[in-house]
This record gives structure tokens, sequence and C-alpha cells, in this order.
């Protein structure tokens, strides 16, 4: 399994590929506000480790192993971002949050998140009644 740091720099690379059809290290780099020379760093190692081809000058490639991985990543953040916006967290925080929660759950707690934002999503009357809950915990608090 990739590193947490392994998988911000696939999820990037996905989907950079999936809007530009392509992904450079300077595009990598401002994404992820880091150095150029850490992302040849990691991709250097990321073709090492099978999850792209890596060829200087050139540009690379997710495989089959980094292209699936970055799907699975990216969905585990959208995912987190909607379970977010359905318990009322704040938009200006879901970001912030999301990245500092998706690498500690495990695959079992964002399957069961999922259901939960399926169960949610089903019928807005659900999350209409949880909204409810929360301005009359809010109201409580006062």
């Amino acid at each position: 399994m990739p590193t947490p740091s392994m998988e911000d720099y696939i999820e990037q690379i996905y989907i950079l590929i999936e809007e530009k059809g392509y992904a450079r290290v300077s595009d990598i780099a401002e994404a992820l506000s880091v150095h150029p020379s850490s992302v040849t760093k990691m991709v250097q190692k990321l073709d090492k480790d099978e999850y792209l081809v890596y060829e200087k000058y050139r540009g690379l490639v997710l495989t089959a192993k980094g292209k699936k991985i970055g799907k699975r990543l990216v969905y585990r953040h959208e995912l987190l971002e909607q379970f977010m916006r359905i318990i009322g967290v704040d938009e200006e925080n879901i970001y912030h949050d999301v990245e500092g929660i998706e690498h500690h759950l495990s695959w079992n707690a964002i399957d069961r998140i999922g259901d939960l934002v399926q169960y949610f999503q089903e019928d807005p009357k659900r999350i209409e009644m949880l909204r409810n809950i929360q301005k009359r915990n809010e109201q409580a608090e006062e």
C-alpha cells in the first residue's frame, strides 16, 4: 500500500491526467504546493513501485495499478466531502478537514461512510431531519 504522501501524489496525478490529459512535474508541484525537486523524487519512487511510468523530460503515465488507486483515492476524497456537507460542516472547513482525516480511515470505514451518504441522499428529508436536530442542539447550547 502507498504511504499517505504517495497517495497525495497519485491522487493529484490522476486528477491532472483526467482534467488535462497529462501531468507534468511542474503541474504536480503547483497543485501540491511543493518544490519540483520533491515531485521528481516522489515520481521516481512511484515509478519504481510501478504506480506510474516516468521518463525524464517526457512526462509520466499512470500504470493500471496507479489508475485504479488514483480513481479510488479521488472517490474517497469526494465521498468524504459529501459526508462533511451532509453532516453540516462549514464549507470553508471541508477541504482541510478531509485532508486531515482521509489517510487515517480504513477502507472499511470509507465503505460505511459511503453507505451513510447513500442513505441520506436517497431521501432528502433525512438530511432535513438531521439539520433540524442540529438546530435544536445549537439552540439548547445557547
